[in-house]
């Protein structure tokens, strides 16, 4: 069982530092587009030629756009173009060109799409890995927002009681009861559609934690109110300690144990939230890649038909959700969390 959650932890230890280093190791600038190449299937790496070689570094053909049907492409193999690694690839930034190191590529003029291409050209492995990293890191900062309100509204609900434990109760459970997806596509509309990327990004990860604090709110609360019936809390009391040191020194301690399965569980359902302002237009805009806007080019029955890969961040999705519901149940069934 310990094996298994360390290889459960390794598995996302790995996963969010392959996400953090997104933007060196795709192939693409995720903006960058090649018009010519709308909606080009997933390459094909080949490590044996047509004469029937092994190739110890892997190559792609050129790939040759149909002239008699639309986004219908074929595999020149009479040109070879071999993958290499730590590649400095030239991409356009506006009316400039600009240099980036990438992981690999392959050599120039060919073209490598692990994940096929979108309508515009443009890679979907690449805007699948870097719109991971938009995702994650929005939901991650707002579940740390989630847990500070909660722990600062449920420490003081639990420990002063009376009025503040009615007021804070009361709140909760009102936040509770809405339906916080409705309420957070309502809460992002009534804002303005023209944002920037980042100002989109603050503005989201700001109503997700802002809707998400009454769970952990009512879990600290909780637990607080239990531990405050203790012997040695009620001598810190008498001895005329402090509340701001009564709640660091012997209550907040306590927290972690739930906190952290808790928190584990938030992440998915954020990533979900933000995925669904996205997918209706609410999101993080263009040109910033998100799994949301790469599922609302997927929308059309015609698309899902003839470019199946651009449900690619589906996997992804499915993935993560799975990943993190896994560590939450391990952590709440065994001792690893009060370790913490």
């Amino acid at each position: 069982m310990i094996r298994a959650r360390r290889a459960i932890l390794i598995v996302v230890v790995a996963v969010h530092a392959i996400v953090l280093a997104a933007p060196w190791l795709v192939p693409y600038d995720p903006a960058a587009q090649q018009r010519l190449l709308a909606f080009a299937p997933p390459s094909r790496v080949h490590a044996i030629d047509a004469q029937g070689r092994w190739h110890l570094r892997p190559f792609v053909c050129a790939i040759e756009p149909s002239t008699a049907i639309p986004f219908r492409y074929t595999e020149d193999c009479s040109r070879r173009y071999f993958v290499r690694w730590l590649v400095r690839r030239t991409t356009a930034a506006g009316f400039t060109t600009r240099e980036s190191l990438r992981l690999f590529s392959v050599d120039e003029p060919g073209e490598m799409f692990l994940f096929g291409t979108d309508e515009f050209g443009r890679d979907v492995f690449s805007r699948v890995l870097v719109g991971a990293r938009i995702s994650l890191v929005m939901s991650i900062s707002a579940v740390c927002l989630s847990l500070a309100l909660g722990v600062v509204l449920g420490s003081l609900a639990g420990y002063m009681g009376g009025t503040v434990d009615a007021i804070v109760s009361g709140a909760t459970e009102l936040v509770l009861a809405l339906p916080w997806l409705y309420l957070l596509l309502a809460a992002r509309a009534a804002m303005p559609l023209s944002l920037t990327p980042t100002e989109a990004f603050v503005i989201i990860m700001a109503l997700l934690g802002a809707i998400g604090w009454a769970r952990p709110a009512r879990l600290v609360r909780a637990v607080v109110a239990s531990a405050r019936a203790n012997d040695y809390v009620t001598a810190a009391r008498t001895a005329g300690a402090s509340t701001p040191h009564v709640l660091r020194r012997h209550l907040l301690p306590q927290l972690p144990v739930v906190l952290v399965p808790l928190a584990l569980q938030l992440v998915p359902q954020f990533i979900l939230g933000e995925t669904t302002l996205s997918l209706f237009g609410l999101g993080v805009p263009e040109p910033a890649p998100s799994w949301g806007t790469l599922l609302a080019s997927a929308q059309r029955p015609q698309v899902l038909v003839e470019a199946w890969w651009l449900l690619a961040p589906v996997v992804g999705l499915v993935g993560i959700c799975v990943m993190y519901y896994t560590l939450a149940r391990t952590l709440r069934s065994g001792p690893l969390v009060s370790r913490l």
